[in-house]
């Protein structure tokens, strides 16, 4: 048996490679341009391809390849590049676009990838921004909402998490998508107390040309999504979808009603340890609501400031 073995590629393009190789790390040693949406690991079926010549028959789809290819209902010469090893010559042909790109077909991490993770979610919303927008320039408008953006961003990414959108005057900010819920909540909280105090020196600095200080209102829910890399090319951007995404950002709608600074659900309040019981002065009061899109009341905690400066624990992990 040869201890190399050659893989053919549409547009007479070949690469030869040691015996046990996969089509797909033939694919990325050649650079080769070959999509994978899971990073080579048999979770997606985006690096599929079609067998059009063999020197020997191929090795037959097994385990998890198998389970995938009979859900798909693909017919025997399809298999996936990841997992094919042949032991012999082989031609063949990728069957999804490739205008990824190689970079693309690179190994990242999961997350960016692609998977179901516990995840803390943070929104936080500038309050009454429209009215300072009607007295100023254009270019002061957007000039103050950049320093306000990089602010926050340098707090969110000090406590540990990844700001995943800014959109209009607000962001959304995930935590945990490398760790435990108990460390993303422990770091959402840490996160939204940062905020505040950074939001107060900007506050100073910027005294003289605001006719009242900026105010944010803040929501955290902490809870399973789907978090991946998201969009394409240059507004490609880490992004999660489900229910805690949601109920967050309503959660940060609630600050207004409450007439309080943050409002975090009563799972993060629980996985970040912090205490639940409400403060004599109001500060820190413990809610059950109905929100919308979501089935049963939630716990949550409505927080001043001053309460978040006594429960908000150290970002850690």
């Amino acid at each position: 048996m040869a201890e190399t073995i050659r893989i053919s590629y549409p547009n007479q393009r070949s690469v030869e490679v040691a015996l046990g190789t996969s089509v797909l790390e033939a694919s990325r040693m050649a650079e080769i341009p070959h999509a994978s949406a899971c990073g080579g690991r048999a979770l997606c079926s985006t690096c599929r391809v079609r067998i059009i010549g063999q020197a020997a028959p191929v090795p037959p789809a097994t385990g998890i390849e198998s389970r995938l290819l009979g859900r798909l209902a693909l017919p025997p010469n399809v298999r996936l590049a990841c997992q094919l090893k042949p032991t012999g010559d082989v031609a063949v042909v990728p069957l999804l676009s490739a205008d990824a790109g190689f970079e693309f077909s690179r190994q990242r991490p999961s997350y960016l990838q692609g998977e179901e993770r516990d995840v803390a979610v943070l929104f936080a919303d500038l309050r009454g921004f429209t009215r300072i927008t009607q007295t100023k320039l254009p270019y002061d408008v957007v000039f103050l909402l950049n320093q306000y953006f990089q602010t926050m961003d340098e707090a969110i990414v000090e406590a540990g998490g990844q700001v995943s959108q800014f959109y209009g005057d607000g962001i959304m900010a995930l935590f945990g998508v490398a760790s435990d819920l108990a460390t993303a909540c422990r770091q959402s909280v840490a996160a939204a107390r940062a905020m505040f105090h950074r939001l107060d020196r900007l506050n100073e600095y910027y005294a003289a040309e605001l006719d009242a200080p900026l105010r944010i209102g803040i929501g955290i829910d902490g809870g399973p999504a789907i978090v991946g890399e998201m969009g394409k090319g240059r507004s490609a951007a880490l992004a999660a979808i489900g229910d805690v995404v949601n109920s967050a950002s309503r959660l940060q709608d609630l600050t207004k009603a409450y007439e309080c600074d943050a409002v975090i659900s009563q799972t993060v309040g629980v996985a970040a340890a912090l205490p639940v019981i409400a403060a004599g002065d109001g500060s820190l009061m413990l809610r059950e609501v109905e929100l919308r899109g979501r089935d049963g009341k939630l716990g949550i905690l409505c927080l001043k400031r001053a309460a978040l400066d006594v429960v908000a624990a150290p970002a850690s992990g």
